[in-house]
């Protein structure tokens, strides 16, 4: 589905334009023309190709989707596969991607799986008319910069789960919930490491517009393009801190399920010590045998009680003193 076709010159929209107009504007070199489809059929990406003269390869990546994030050269055009992150209402992480074909006057976009479109960026360019008159390059780099501050909030919102499972880490009455944390912290991580798998690629695909051999349609932005390099890779190692830390997290809560284990075993033997002195001095006056000594003295029962009662206290203090009741 075409979403817009403009045409632009010297940093200014001059008008939309029909698809079949495209290759007429794209034969002036001092114009551009800045085409954006979503979810489109084989027929559209025919068009397309036809009135850009795109290279058969890059349109079958296209046209199939689910690409690596990647930067391809053929020729004088680039064609950069830049994957989306959102996040639905119960914290599941939706992947689209982003296909960008770009030449020295010309950028066409092609998003899939994603919900969020990109208008703001066209009206970010038009705004800014002064960087818009780089051309297609300063497009390529606008789409990738709001790609990229989209995945901010992503993060901050799984931190914002981090810290709330470590508050339920600590809590008094883990041991009751303790497998479900353990199950959150999975999910948590499982998402950073699908975080990870569609950004790190990015990372290494810009490196390529930075420095060394920078394709002839990205002269001049380099110093935009290593902007967003730098983002990419702080959100790397967020990702790669995030991970340890759920890492970290796993480990203290199962050592937390012990310690509490270990808290309801110590209690258990205390009151099992507590038990054993009377149980086995009943035991001994409980056995048939006439010569017991005591037996028939008359204060023997009191006394015997008495004793019960008092070495049990002895081992209550003691336990109380050593924390284990």
């Amino acid at each position: 589905m075409l979403i817009n076709c403009a045409a632009y010159q010297d940093g200014r929209k001059l008008a939309d334009i029909d698809i079949d107009s495209i290759s007429d504007y794209v034969a002036r070199p001092e114009c551009f023309v800045w085409v954006a489809l979503k979810d489109p059929e084989p027929e559209e990406l025919a068009v397309m190709q036809h009135e850009f003269g795109l290279h058969e390869l890059a349109i079958e990546d296209a046209q199939n989707g689910h690409q690596r994030p990647k930067i391809e050269e053929y020729g004088e055009s680039l064609f950069a596969v830049i994957h989306t992150v959102e996040m639905d209402e119960a914290g599941e992480l939706l992947i689209g991607e982003v296909d960008v074909f770009v030449g020295h006057n010309y950028v066409l976009s092609v998003r899939r799986g994603t919900r969020t479109g990109f208008q703001n960026v066209r009206a970010r360019c038009e705004r800014e008319p002064e960087l818009l008159k780089e051309g297609s390059a300063f497009v390529l780099y606008a789409l990738m910069d709001d790609i990229v501050d989209r995945y901010f909030p992503i993060l901050e919102t799984m931190n914002n789960e981090i810290e709330a499972l470590e508050d339920r880490i600590f809590e008094r009455n883990n041991s009751v919930a303790s497998r479900a944390i353990i199950e959150d912290l999975y999910s948590l991580k499982r998402r950073l490491v699908i975080l990870q798998h569609h950004i790190a690629p990015l990372q290494e695909a810009v490196g390529k517009l930075t420095g060394g051999r920078i394709p002839s349609v990205c002269g001049g932005m380099q110093a935009y393009f290593r902007d967003v390099y730098d983002h990419l890779d702080r959100i790397v190692r967020i990702i790669d801190g995030r991970r340890e830390l759920v890492v970290t997290a796993v480990q203290v809560n199962l050592g937390m399920i012990s310690l509490v284990e270990n808290e309801v075993t110590k209690r258990l033997g205390s009151f099992a010590a507590l038990f054993a002195v009377p149980t086995m001095i009943a035991g001994i006056y409980g056995m048939n045998f006439e010569t017991i000594p005591e037996l028939h003295y008359k204060f023997g029962y009191p006394i015997c009680l008495a004793v019960m009662v008092i070495v049990d206290l002895i081992l209550y203090w003691r336990f109380r003193k050593s924390g284990w009741l």
